[in-house]
């Protein structure tokens, strides 16, 4: 089964995340600090989503991730209107930034490139 790591501490977006992984066979696993996240890059997951809004820093995070990990992709999520946290992800090498709602809205399609 493909493996899926996300960074995040919001237990709302945690069980939207579990139960649409579950339909699509992927396994999820969550970290909610970054010495977490660390220790669930082995093996290395398809991929890694993480909430820029997560309070436990998470572009120190992903920049320590980064040191071990420097090509795994890394897909971020966010308020619309943090343009600023946007562009500082894409500095930090996330493929991918979107907003919420749009994360949200395509979450099964996200989850199903770990099938790929």
């Amino acid at each position: 089964m493909p493996r899926v790591v996300a960074y995040m501490d919001d237990l709302f977006f945690q069980m939207k995340l579990a139960e649409t992984a579950k339909h699509l066979q992927v396994e999820v696993k969550v970290a909610t600090s970054q010495e977490a996240l660390l220790q669930l890059m082995d093996p290395p997951p398809k991929f890694v989503i993480v909430d820029l809004n997560a309070r436990n820093a998470p572009l120190e995070a992903v920049a320590k991730l980064r040191e071990q990990q420097p090509t795994l992709r890394i897909i971020g999520f966010l308020s619309h209107l943090q343009t600023d946290l946007a562009a500082k992800a894409k500095a930090a090498g996330f493929q991918q930034v979107m907003p919420r709602s749009q994360f949200t809205s395509k979450l099964p399609q996200i989850l199903a490139m770990a099938n790929d």
